[in-house]
Formats: structure tokens, sequence, C-alpha cells
């Protein structure tokens, strides 16, 4: 099995499928979780304190970095792979649409980009956050509490860069999403002609939620910077 899975193409893609399935949801859970932040910062900081150092959230995070570190190199890998086997065209599927072209050719690019917003994403807040506390402290380097995950995110879209940056970040993920959900479908064959249009509408649909979550919460505290605190 685990030659399968390590030697054959089919089974690279079907752990690229299930790693991808995986980072997915938590996409979605995390999504949820920073909208909160929108509707009531007391509540966010809550679920933060409740995410901070504990075991059962340290295992998460160690499971999460292994999926992400599994689903980058079998990428990498695959992705040589068809290099060597067809050229320039890779991640080749069985049915072909004009709108998903674009992002099938450079899923790797794009997730190069996703990689880099995660790394800086972990910057701005995890080590600001759960790795104070792994360390024993309580406040951070800009003097908020480890849980105070509002008054972090407030800070931190208060600057117009990062704003751009993850709003870039954001749409990279878009796209990869777009072709990555319907394609982990595709893996086990379900993208014939009846379920094809529905994957891609489902695709869309998901990266889409993902997309407008996460950007609506950046977009909220760079307008209203204060929504952590006093009234605007």
């Amino acid at each position: 099995m685990s030659c399968f899975l390590s030697n054959s193409s089919l089974g690279k893609k079907l752990v690229m499928s299930v790693t991808g399935c995986f980072l997915v949801l938590f996409i979605l859970f995390h999504m949820s979780m920073n909208v909160t932040a929108i509707l009531s910062p007391e509540a966010y900081n809550t679920i933060c304190e409740l995410l901070g150092a504990n075991w059962y959230a340290l295992v998460g995070t160690a499971v999460l970095a292994l999926g992400v570190v599994v689903h980058f190199i079998y990428a990498i890998v695959l992705t040589l792979n068809n290099y060597r086997a067809r050229g320039s065209q890779r991640y080749a599927v069985t049915v072909q649409e004009p709108g998903v072209t674009w992002a099938s050719k450079n899923m790797l690019v794009l997730g190069v980009i996703v990689l880099l917003g995660l790394l800086l994403h972990l910057y701005n807040f995890w080590a600001k956050m759960q790795l104070v506390e792994i360390l024993g402290g309580h406040t951070n380097s800009l003097g908020f509490g480890a849980a105070d995950g509002a008054s972090l995110i407030a800070y931190t879209f208060s600057q117009w860069y990062y704003v751009v940056l993850y709003l870039v970040w954001f749409a990279a993920l878009w796209f990869h999403l777009t072709h990555g959900v319907w394609s982990m479908f595709q893996t086990v064959g379900w993208a014939n002609d009846t379920w094809y249009p529905r994957l891609k509408c489902i695709a869309n649909i998901v990266a889409t939620i993902v997309f407008l979550g996460f950007a609506a919460v950046v977009l909220v505290f760079f307008l209203c910077p204060c929504i952590a605190g006093a009234a605007c």
C-alpha cells in the first residue's frame, strides 16, 4: 500500500486529494472562526483562548503542519513527473474547460503563493499567539495578550500593505481551490460528463465562500480597525 501511494501516479494523486480535502475543511473552519471576529471580538478571543497552547490545539497544529508539508511535497513530485512525461502539460485532466485552463496549468505557482501567504500569516498571528503561550509568555511583542486575537487582527490590518498582501493571498487561494476542489473528486473517478459541471460549481462556491469570508475580515478591520475595542 505504501509503495502504491509513493510510487504510482494515481497513488500520489490520491494522497494529494486526501490531504487537500483535509486542508479545505480546515480552511473553512478557520474562515468561519475569523468571521466571528467581525460579529463579536469577545467571542473570537474566547475561541482563541480555547485554541491556545492546549494539548488538543497543539496536536491539531502538528497534524495540520504535516498535511501542508505532505501536500506541497507531493505537488512538487507530481509536477516534476508531469513535466518529464508530458512536457508543459501539467495537472492533466480528463475533462477540459477553457475557464480552468489557467488555474490547472499554474497550480504549483498558485500553491507557492499560498504557501508564502501561510508563512506570512504564521509570522503575523501564530508566532504572536500560540507560540507565545508555548514559550510560557502571556503578552506578545506588540503588548497584546496571547489570546487577544481581535486586537491583533485590528493592528495588522490597519496597515495597508498587509491588506494588499492578504488579498493577493486570498485571490491565489481562490484560483487554487477552484481547480483543486473538483480535481480531488476527479481523482476518484467522479469527473464524468454528468458530474463535472456539478463538481465545478461546488468548487467555485467553496472557493468563493472562502475568499469572501477571509476578505471580509481584512476589509472590515481595515476600514474600521477599532472594531475590536470602542465603537468607530
